[in-house]
């Protein structure tokens, strides 16, 4: 009997996303599932229409970016090539508490609504209609996307600088029920931002609590990542716990000098937590977060390198105290000309960093901007550079553990179903990488520059990334929630 396919991959070097060490496969794709896993060579009974020789070459499930900003490029710049050029196949974008629906604006969008674009970027009152929006113009990766607390609030409350009342909280608790039922995949707070900040943990978790009922997942980028990071994450266990969601801690990390070495002291917590409450945390491997330029953030005690101003448009790509000493001025006050700004701040250590990436708990998340002018490089360079670097010249961990945080786990944490994994049956979401030349090339200088080694992604089936050619075919959807994809 001879089976028939679209594609095979034959003598494929396979990384499952399971976490298990890799084997000599062939995979057969039929459609958009993946129709076999064989051992190398059994393929005889098989036909196909394109037979892919992996010879050299291995092959993974489609990276899944467990923190983005993505919300608004996947519309403006469908081809989606900053992720799609690393093997990302799925990214999930909502985080910090902000995302495009449920709110609009009729002047600038506050800090950090800023994040994804002016007013014009938010055109999407319900999420019904920012699911209408992928699907009428594709994009290249599938999308799981998250409703911000910002947005909630900021579409609900007339005074966002106090906690919400009961006609807010029972006001943001119908756009919940709208955007899970439309396809949404959880929630996700930013304390830090003032836009959230006066959110003490009731509202939060009577919001989450929603969240739960429809399956969603929550995600938080804590209210202190300095000096009182475990306050924060008691504050945030406290929150899921009570509303019964799974919880994940953004961009885990413990800025500022003073705080350096302190994942010794957080880690724990997090991995003791885990054991009683679904808990997990996404990191990007980098020792420099990005985001507004902030003068609670302004400090002489790092490096803060500027990605975007409105004001001095030609400070983009410097560094802030070279532009406060070519002004005669102070760092406080050379970005209080800057502003509105984004920077990026060289805050933490490289052993923390490493700790982080190597917690049984920690999923991959570049955390990239993709609006900045200049942005951080870890919007280009995140996967290939945690395969690349950390694990194969590093040696942190084994590159099937890089790739199981980054496929596998993300997958389970976010409810994406068949994804993240190889097996017979699932969404042929595939990436084709060369383990020996994979590697980031984007750089603080230049900072778009596409990494190395990525042959081939495979969204949904079809051919979508090739190297040499880019993209050539845009098959994402909306995944997670009740998208039923």
């Amino acid at each position: 009997m001879v089976e028939r396919c679209d594609v095979l991959f034959e003598n494929a070097l396979l990384f499952d996303g399971t976490g298990s060490p890799p084997a000599r496969c062939d995979v057969a794709v039929s459609g958009e599932r993946i129709a076999a896993v064989l051992p190398k060579g059994e393929t005889k009974g098989w036909r196909a229409e394109q037979n892919v020789d992996c010879s050299g070459l291995a092959l993974a499930p489609g990276f899944i970016d467990a923190h983005t900003h993505d919300d608004r490029i996947v519309i403006d710049a469908p081809d989606m090539l900053p992720k799609i050029s690393q093997g990302v196949t799925t990214v999930v974008a909502g985080n910090c508490g902000i995302s495009l629906a449920p709110v609009t604006f009729d002047d600038d969008p506050p800090p950090p609504m800023n994040l994804l674009g002016g007013k014009e970027a938010y055109a999407f009152p319900a999420f019904a209609d920012y699911a209408a929006s992928l699907r009428r113009t594709p994009p290249a990766v599938n999308v799981a996307a998250l409703v911000g607390h910002s947005a909630l609030r900021l579409r609900t409350m007339a005074d966002i600088r106090s906690k919400a009342d009961r006609t807010e909280i029972a006001a943001m608790l119908g756009h919940v029920d709208e955007a899970m039922s439309n396809g949404a995949a959880g929630f996700s707070t930013g304390l830090f931002y003032p836009t959230n900040a006066a959110a003490d943990r009731d509202e939060v978790s009577q919001i989450a609590s929603r969240f739960a009922q429809h399956g969603g997942v929550y995600a938080t980028h804590m209210r202190d990542e300095f000096d009182k990071v475990l306050d924060s994450i008691d504050e945030t266990l406290k929150t899921a716990s009570d509303a019964k969601i799974p919880v994940v801690v953004s961009h885990h990390k413990c800025a500022g000098p003073g705080n350096w070495g302190r994942t010794q002291q957080t880690l724990p917590v997090l991995e003791t937590a885990a054991a009683k409450q679904p808990v997990n945390l996404d990191v990007y491997p980098y020792t420099a977060g990005s985001t507004n330029l902030r003068a609670d953030l302004v400090s002489a005690d790092y490096r803060i390198q500027i990605t975007w101003s409105k004001p001095h448009p030609e400070a983009t790509g410097r560094d802030l105290a070279d532009i406060a000493k070519e002004w005669g001025c102070s760092l406080e006050e050379a970005a209080r000309r800057l502003d509105p700004a984004g920077a990026i701040y060289f805050q933490m250590h490289e052993d923390d960093v490493r700790r982080v990436l190597s917690s049984r708990l920690a999923m991959i998340g570049s955390d990239g901007l993709p609006h900045d002018k200049h942005p951080h490089p870890r919007l280009w360079g995140t996967f290939p550079r945690v395969i690349g670097h950390y694990a194969r010249d590093v040696g942190l961990f084994p590159i099937e553990t890089a790739i199981h945080k980054m496929t596998g786990l993300t997958a389970n944490v976010f409810r994406l179903k068949d994804r993240g994994l190889v097996k017979e049956g699932g969404c042929a979401d595939l990436v084709l990488f060369d383990p020996q030349t994979i590697m980031d090339r984007a750089t603080y200088e230049s900072p778009l520059e596409p990494s190395a080694g990525i042959e081939q992604v495979y969204v949904n089936g079809c051919l979508s990334f090739q190297k040499g050619r880019g993209v050539i075919a845009r098959r994402g959807r909306l995944v997670g929630g009740n998208s039923r994809a």
